[in-house]
């Protein structure tokens, strides 16, 4: 039965019909003119169109950018100055977080409630570099008597910000926060499928006082805007968060330039389940690893393997809750599978589900839900019985597709989990404290959750090894990443010189 769904869903009021680009402290439209459709992912219908950036836009973003920087007071606050900005900013984004919440879900098929929480955590990461560049200190470094050293932090410049469509507005803040807290100006370039909660960040900006040029925006495909900002020769600094393929394309990119990069990549990381394991939290954990945002998510724990002695009760247990997975409107606060962002996304989640019919046993989902017959819905789909070779175990596929594959020993599951190019996350469940410890040390995950699902802590390093990533974003890691460290050092009393010349025999 089909759903109607002009009545089953609520729009959100005022959603504009255009979204324009942001530069030097206006809204403008793109040089040529040119536009590009955005779709609304529950019926795939144009909903508004954007401004579609190219280089001359990039160029006069850059421009008001490198303005900002030279000329402008921001770089030459004092930390507690531009603390104060950061936290007027978060106490905006808290305010508003439901109208926040409500346009990402809209825009992005994300549930409300899953959305709401990514609008908070936006928050919180200003938040928590405002108070981290106030706190922070430098090394100093001395030979009592002789000598002082002591490091100076910079700004470096013009940072570009590259963010993807899966949780937009959350991942925006991720890199606005740092990357403004240390003193640099920004151009951020918002994924195309999802540019409605980026264009909230000008008004934001300007409530909270941050000066005018130091936020830049410019909307636009990968290929025009993107490929032009990580060529412009006036941006020092680009963070990219995207799929392997595209980060890898940008490395060569920016290599001429020798560019500073941060690039947090794809995954397709392993949860491994151990037979003394807690099965009911490890089950609960798994399913909302994969299944939560969508299964759009970097991190999520795609491939399960589990220990042959609880194997056959987990598929079970696992295949029956995952069919229990609510799949509706992303405005029903009790969704909690929306609709996947975009049809060419819809169509890549489909085909890899297709595939998974070949290359493992069909244990729930496999197709739409009952009643949506139209639009990006996916129902969580569980293929058991999963070879270590098949695609779905080695590709990222980056929807609420999982893998379930046994495995009989700790060296095993070891191997296991380190055989795809990926490098992400891992999860492991075991009641063992030595294994614990020594599978978190030895899997190729740049992060390693032991009985827990991804519970994020902003001090530790984010990021991946192999083809997740390059660099690492979190904490200290992204004052690195945006500051230059100048070493000053100091001679105390007479200079120790060798003399090269003197004259010999004089």
């Amino acid at each position: 039965m089909t759903t109607p769904l002009t009545t089953a869903r609520r729009i959100p009021a005022d959603l504009p019909e255009r979204i324009q680009h942001y530069i030097g402290g206006r809204f403008v439209d793109s040089v040529d003119g040119d536009t590009f459709d955005v779709l609304d992912p529950v019926t795939n219908q144009t909903y508004l169109t954007a401004a579609a950036g190219k280089k001359a836009d990039i160029d006069l973003a850059v421009a008001a950018a490198r303005k900002a920087f030279t000329e402008g007071p921001w770089p030459r606050m004092l930390p507690r100055e531009r603390s104060r900005v950061l936290h007027r900013i978060a106490d905006i984004v808290e305010s508003r977080d439901e109208r926040l919440a409500e346009l990402e879900s809209f825009d992005s098929g994300l549930p409300i409630t899953q959305a709401l929480g990514q609008a908070r955590r936006a928050a919180e990461n200003f938040r928590f570099f405002a108070d981290l560049i106030v706190a922070q200190t430098d090394d100093a470094f001395k030979v009592p008597g002789r000598q002082l050293n002591y490091v100076n932090r910079k700004p470096i410049g013009v940072a570009g910000l590259i963010t993807p469509w899966n949780t937009p507005f959350m991942l925006e803040s991720w890199k606005l926060g740092p990357a403004l807290a240390t003193g640099n100006t920004v151009v951020l370039k918002p994924a195309e499928f999802t540019p409605l909660s980026a264009s909230l960040w000008a008004g934001i900006f300007e409530e909270a006082g941050l000066p005018e040029g130091v936020f830049n925006l410019v909307n636009g495909l990968g290929e025009d805007a993107g490929d032009a900002l990580v060529k412009h020769p006036e941006v020092p600094l680009i963070s990219f968060t995207g799929e392997s393929s595209t980060g890898q394309l940008i490395f060569a990119n920016a290599a001429p330039f020798l560019k500073g990069l941060s690039m947090e990549l794809g995954g397709k990381s392993p949860a491994i389940v151990f037979a003394d394991a807690d099965l009911d939290a490890a089950i609960d954990a798994t399913i909302f690893g994969v299944f939560s945002l969508n299964g759009e998510r970097c991190t999520a724990g795609s491939r399960i393997l589990v220990q042959r002695e609880v194997y056959d009760e987990f598929v079970e247990r696992y295949a029956a809750q995952a069919d229990r997975v609510k799949v509706g409107f992303p405005d029903d606060p009790d969704t909690e599978v929306g609709a996947l962002v975009h049809p060419e996304h819809y169509a890549k989640v489909m085909s890899y589900v297709e595939l998974g019919k070949a290359e493992g046993r069909l244990v729930a989902g496999g197709g739409r839900p009952e009643g949506f017959d139209e639009g990006n819905f996916v129902r969580p789909t569980v293929f058991a019985d999963v070879a270590p070779d098949a695609r779905i175990f080695q590709e990222e596929i980056f929807g609420p597709v999982v893998a379930i594959t046994p495995f009989d020993t700790d060296d095993e599951a070891l191997a296991l989990a380190n055989n795809t190019k990926y490098g992400l996350a891992a999860y492991v469940w075991t009641n063992d404290l030595t294994r614990a410890h020594l599978f978190a040390q030895n899997v190729e995950a740049g992060m390693v959750w032991l009985n827990s699902n991804n519970v994020r802590d902003l001090r530790t390093p984010f990021g991946g090894v192999k083809a997740s990533g390059l660099g690492h974003e979190g904490g200290y890691r992204s004052i690195d990443f945006y500051t230059d460290q100048q070493a000053v050092h100091i001679t105390l009393g007479p200079a120790h010189n060798p003399t090269f010349g003197k004259a010999q025999g004089h």
